[in-house]
């Protein structure tokens, strides 16, 4: 069983920065797929930004350029940066882990907020 933790949300003025973690515990990160996303209340969820097991990574456009994903699989780790961060950035954000071996597993974490606010 592989448990994930969000840590680093927060209220931040627009123009702003704030960098996510994600990190993981159970199994070896390195096997994983994460993709970070985002929720509004009342709205559908939102896929930000992804990362496969290469760090090859894949943004939906309107954080591009402003966000950036990385991992460190020595630490079990996933970091989303976030700058120049907007109000329509406000959201809670939650960590996906797929696990791309056999047998294949989806894991969440349990979302951390994030408010763009003057």
């Amino acid at each position: 069983q592989v448990q994930l933790v969000e840590s680093g949300g927060g209220v931040v003025p627009p123009g702003g920065s704030l960098r996510l973690s994600c990190v993981a515990s159970g199994e070896s990160f390195s096997i994983y797929s994460t993709t970070w996303y985002r929720q509004v209340p009342g709205k559908q969820r939102e896929l930000v930004a992804s990362i496969d097991v290469r760090g090859r990574t894949t943004y939906v456009e309107s954080v591009k350029g402003r966000f950036t994903l990385s991992r460190d699989n020595a630490k079990n780790m996933v970091y989303l940066q976030m700058d120049s961060l907007k109000p329509e950035d406000t959201a809670v954000y939650s960590c996906n882990a797929k696990r791309v071996i056999p047998p294949l597993r989806e894991y969440w974490g349990q979302g951390t907020q994030v408010t763009v606010s003057a």
